[in-house]
């Protein structure tokens, strides 16, 4: 990760994701780092990104980053696995802030657990570009690390629909296909994922599945502090942005984050 000169400590954290998902990892970085001020992007038009090639997420992300710069924003926050995976080697020296990428970020911790199988739901994409086998096998090559796409998790969240009998039906074969691989633990890959923990914690303990926006939070903070990038401002705000369906995502939003006003409109 390239720390930058000239970076204003005080200058707001930016995060984007295809929709609500990234608003987990959100709502543990505000909780440990209170002063900080947040810009948050939701790219409701183009999700899931999961589906999307690498071209396509190149030039929403393009357009996204270049708003941030144009923000003064200090960091972005690649909240969403997907971008993670596909695009980070490409966009991570191409602009004017720190990236924070979650899967390279968090795979050092992944790779620590005491365990040998990990499994990690996730997005088309994420599970094709082998992110996270890769990263973790950097640190650790014994783990056997199983990954499993999940076609329909990201609408059952942004549709808000995790409660009808079809949604709990698709989510309950998923997690027993996966199960045939006898994981330690589970890795939810997807930040619209831990919106399902309620669903997934009804089939097995709790326990097994891994939020990776807890360590990623975690890992923000010390670089920040590391680099004495920290806000010691008094003067906070947070700003949030949608490409589509404002209304839709504030009504989304609410299980994990509480918005006070509906997000701004905003396409390129």
């Amino acid at each position: 990760m390239t720390i930058l000169n000239n970076i204003d400590k005080n200058a707001p954290i930016a995060f984007f994701d295809s929709g609500v998902g990234g608003l987990t990892v959100l709502n543990k970085v505000k909780k440990i780092l209170p002063n900080e001020s947040f810009i948050y992007y939701g790219d409701t038009l183009h999700m899931p990104y999961g589906e999307k090639t690498k071209e396509q997420l190149l030039e929403y992300s393009d357009k996204i980053f270049k708003f941030f710069e144009s923000k003064g924003c200090k960091a972005v926050v690649m909240a969403c696995n997907t971008t993670s995976s596909v695009i980070y080697d490409s966009v991570k020296d191409k602009y004017n802030l720190i990236v924070f990428p979650i899967v390279q970020s968090v795979a050092k911790i992944l790779s620590q657990l005491p365990i040998n199988k990990l499994g990690i739901f996730a997005t088309r994409a994420t599970i094709s570009s082998m992110a996270y086998q890769n990263e973790i096998a950097k640190y650790n090559s014994n783990m056997k690390v199983y990954g499993q796409h999940c076609p329909d998790w990201v609408h059952i969240v942004e549709e808000n629909t995790m409660d009808l009998a079809n949604s709990r039906e698709i989510i309950k074969n998923d997690f027993e296909k996966m199960m045939k691989n006898s994981p330690d633990r589970i890795v939810l890959g997807c930040t619209h994922y831990p919106f399902l923990l309620g669903v997934l914690s009804e089939l097995a303990n709790k326990d097994l599945f891994i939020d990776p926006a807890i360590p990623f939070a975690d890992y923000i903070k010390d670089t920040l502090a590391q680099n004495n990038l920290l806000c010691d401002s008094k003067h906070r705000f947070e700003e949030f942005y949608v490409s589509s369906n404002p209304d839709n995502f504030k009504n989304s939003s609410c299980m994990f984050y509480e918005l006070t006003e509906l997000p701004k409109l905003l396409t390129f």
